[in-house]
């Protein structure tokens, strides 16, 4: 998937992290339906936590932004995030008999921690462009693997995360997000992004968010 045009280019520019994200180990057993079930919970209790903080950070984003535009876009994927994405947490986990208090009240783990503070810092320590960079692995790193999984995957435990993150809902989230990105790139940077003096800036950050996302899967492993 493109989502975009700029979000290619700092795909490109992740080089291998990229792939090691988006093929982890971890991803291919929601695939092929080998993750076991306890790593799967351990993971969901982790990314509820860290939805929590993510959702923070795209409220920043509202805050950081330049248009009307760009604030009316942070604000529908916040409120994807908690009315959607979190729901899909809650209601697996529930199945599991953890409700959603225990969910809140969960023990951060430290890679959990380095990640959504990384992307925390990078809004509140640069602009809107600086923080986008850091949030999009995430968005757009997930709607790749949903998209994939759809086609690609068999028979699995995991077909309601698949269904979700490869439905039409996320695949349409991640289109506009590819949109806010190309726009706030074309205001900050000009017509030609690559030639920015702040470029290879976004590069590292998105960087190194894509290998923070794959640490998340090395601890989803590690219950």
């Amino acid at each position: 998937m493109s989502y975009g045009m700029v979000f290619p280019l700092w795909r490109e520019a992740a080089g291998a992290e990229w792939a090691r994200y988006v093929r982890h180990p971890f991803v291919e057993g929601l695939g092929d339906g080998t993750l076991p079930r306890a790593a799967f919970l351990h993971y969901l209790v982790q990314d509820y936590i860290f939805l929590v903080h993510f959702s923070r950070a795209w409220a920043l984003a509202v805050t950081k932004a330049g248009t009307i535009g760009e604030m009316r876009s942070c604000t529908g994927v916040t409120k994807a995030l908690i009315d959607e994405e979190m729901q899909l947490h809650v209601g697996i986990c529930a199945e599991a008999g953890i409700d959603e208090a225990t969910l809140f009240a969960a023990e951060e783990r430290q890679e959990n921690l380095a990640y959504t503070r990384f992307v925390l810092d990078a809004g509140h320590s640069g602009d809107f462009l600086d923080l986008l960079a850091a949030l999009a692995p995430c968005v757009l790193g997930y709607g790749e693997i949903g998209a994939r999984l759809a086609v690609e995957a068999g028979e699995t435990p995991y077909a309601e995360w698949i269904a979700t993150y490869g439905g039409a809902d996320t695949q349409a989230l991640c289109a506009e997000v590819g949109a806010l990105i190309d726009g706030a790139a074309a205001r900050r940077l000009g017509p030609d992004p690559q030639a920015s003096p702040r470029w290879e800036g976004l590069c590292r950050t998105f960087g190194m968010a894509t290998r923070l996302e794959a640490g998340f899967w090395d601890m989803g492993l590690t219950p």
